[in-house]
């Protein structure tokens, strides 16, 4: 078996991070280190026991902002394993991720995306119970489902999700890690796709590899991060030739929060309470949903979203923000 490091990047969330921890310690198999790259002043106290041995790195915030690209960069650099399984702070790892992606992650093989659960709010207050978090989890119904087993092909880029995958040390090395022009939220996931499309590098899903999302109120489309959010964007766009998050774009030009004009993308107001109560996820809600919001915003029924001509009507509109729009 390969040796293999978990890794993390963290800020606030303590006791998110207490839980990943444990769950780690949890495997079947245990990895051989985890490493958590710190996003903050200082580092964490008081973390759970371990089997293993977790190491703290410190990745400062740039601007004030969150380099979310960076500290996983920083994260994998400072692992030994030849396996680099990546997990958010908010998700709890499953008794089997670590055996299972090291089954699978060999070099060439490109990167593995587990699976994914939502859990509700104060699911985990009773510790690490696995068959409860399996019985109250749920799938997010924009995000595609597993195969029935072993891996399958993921066909774009854009799927890409940095919340639960594994890669071989060797493919890391050939794809370059993020790009660290990414600062705060919102981008540098869809970048990483593509440049691992671009370098011939396969994204798979897999049945396994599951972590338990931990709730955490946050709202969708993130409409507390449109500065970030546009900043990337327009990134993205000098790098590859056309906007990314074209779909949180379209959300917030229909809420009034920006337009697309022909010198680029411009904030025309900041989000007020009414803004959030429409995106804000609510304690009965597994997870937040920017297809919700849009459908509500322009009265859509739920028996019409999948109807050819509504999906191809939006599809249009999300697509105009991909470029900065002629005067």
């Amino acid at each position: 078996m390969p040796t293999v490091s978990a890794l993390t990047i963290a800020a606030g969330r303590a006791e998110h991070l207490a839980n990943v921890i444990r769950g780690f310690d949890a495997q079947s198999t245990l990895p051989d280190e985890l490493i958590v790259a710190v996003m903050q002043p200082e580092p964490y106290a008081d973390l759970p026991e371990t089997g293993f041995p977790v190491r703290q790195i410190m990745v400062p915030p740039v601007d004030g902002q969150l380099p979310l690209a960076a500290a996983r960069n920083a994260a994998a650099a400072a692992a030994s394993g030849e396996v680099l399984v990546f997990v958010d702070v908010d998700c709890i790892p499953g008794p089997e991720l670590v055996a299972e992606y090291a089954a699978v992650a060999r070099p060439g093989q490109g990167l593995v995306m587990g699976e994914v659960l939502y859990l509700p709010d104060q699911a985990e207050n009773g510790g690490i119970n696995y068959a409860l978090f399996d019985h109250l989890g749920v799938r997010h119904s924009d995000r595609q489902a597993p195969p029935p087993q072993g891996l399958r092909l993921c066909e774009d880029y854009r799927c890409f999700w940095s919340l639960n995958f594994a890669i071989h040390r060797q493919d890391w090395d050939r794809a370059g890690g993020f790009d660290e022009g990414y600062l705060g939220y919102g981008g540098e996931d869809t970048d990483f796709g593509r440049i691992l499309d671009d370098r011939g590098i396969g994204i798979w899903w897999m049945k396994g590899a599951r972590v338990y999302h931990q709730y955490h109120p946050h709202c969708m489309p993130p409409i507390h991060q449109v500065p970030s959010v546009i900043r990337n964007a327009e990134y993205f766009a000098s790098k590859w030739g056309h906007r990314t998050m074209e779909h949180w774009l379209h959300a917030f030009r229909l809420l009034g929060l920006i337009e697309n004009t022909p010198e680029g993308l411009r904030v025309l107001r900041e989000p007020d309470q009414r803004d959030f109560a429409l995106c804000r996820q609510e304690p009965h809600m597994p997870y937040a949903n920017t297809r919700r919001v849009l459908d509500r915003i322009q009265g859509i029924a739920d028996a019409e979203r999948a109807d050819p001509a509504r999906v191809a009507q939006v599809e249009l509109a999300q697509a105009d923000m991909l470029t900065a729009r002629a005067g």
